[in-house]
C-alpha cells in the first residue's frame, strides 16, 4: 500500500491539476492538455521535483481513468508519455561527506544497548540508503540471506514501489549485533529502549527517528 505521505502528495497534486484544468477553456483530457499543464508549471517557476511529482500524479489519474473505462487506453498512453523536466544543479541540505560518515558511526558507544542500536540504525541509513519511513518499519523478516549476501527483501517504498535493497556485510553485522543484544527475533528490527533498558514491542515512527 502507498505510504500516507505519498497519498497526500498525490491528492494535493491532482487537486492542483483539477483547479488549473477547470480554469482553462474546456479541453479533452489528453497528451496535449497535460503538456500545456507542464508548460504552465515551468512558467510559474516551480521546482523540477514539484513539476515531476504533479505530472506523475496526472499520469496516475490517467491510468486509473483508463482502468475504470472512463478514458481510452490510447489517450492514457499518450498522457503517460508526457516527459517530466530535468533537474539541474545540486541538492541543498545537510549532507555528510565521505569522511563524516565514519566519524558519526565512531561516536556511538557499542558497549551499551542503546549505542548498539543507534550504531545499527545509522549504519542502515548510511550503508543501505533507506528512508526514515523504511527504517522505522523494516522487520526481522525483511532481512534475508540471498546468494550469500544480506538484503532487505521486498520493501515497499515511496509510491508503493517494491524493491530489494542490498545490505553490506558490515551493516548486516551491526544489525545482527543489535538483534542479539536486544533478543529481538521477530517484528520491527529497531525499537525504543526505556530508562530501565527494556525493549519496546513496537517500532519507531519516522518522526521519532528524525528527532532522535
Amino acid at each position: 500500500m502507498t505510504a500516507p505521505s505519498s497519498r497526500r502528495s498525490y491528492d494535493h497534486a491532482i487537486r492542483e491539476f483539477t483547479d488549473w484544468y477547470c480554469s482553462e477553456p474546456r479541453l479533452a483530457f489528453n497528451k496535449t492538455v497535460v503538456t500545456r499543464y507542464r508548460i504552465f508549471l515551468e512558467q510559474a517557476h516551480f521546482a523540477a521535483s514539484t513539476i515531476n511529482l504533479r505530472l506523475a500524479a496526472v499520469r496516475r489519474l490517467a491510468y486509473e481513468a483508463s482502468d475504470a473505462g472512463l478514458l481510452s487506453p490510447d489517450l492514457a498512453a499518450g498522457i503517460r508519455r508526457v516527459e517530466g523536466v530535468r533537474k539541474h544543479g545540486v541538492r541543498i541540505g545537510n549532507w555528510l561527506t565521505i569522511d563524516q560518515g565514519p566519524t558519526l558511526l565512531h561516536a556511538f558507544d557499542r558497549t551499551t544497548l542503546r549505542g548498539t542500536r543507534d550504531y545499527a540504525m545509522v549504519a542502515v541509513l548510511l550503508g543501505c540508503g533507506l528512508r526514515r519511513a523504511e527504517l522505522a518499519t523494516v522487520s526481522v523478516g525483511d532481512l534475508q540471506r540471498r546468494e550469500e549476501h544480506w538484503v532487505f527483501a521486498d520493501l515497499i517504498g515511496k509510491g508503493g514501489h517494491i524493491r530489494t535493497v542490498p545490505v553490506p556485510d558490515w551493516v548486516g553485522s551491526a544489525i545482527q549485533a543489535w538483534l542479539r543484544a536486544a533478543a529481538v527475533t521477530a517484528g520491527p528490527i529497531f525499537r525504543a529502549i526505556n530508562m530501565a533498558s527494556r525493549i519496546a514491542s513496537n517500532g519507531f515512527s519516522p518522526k521519532v527517528i528524525w528527532s532522535g
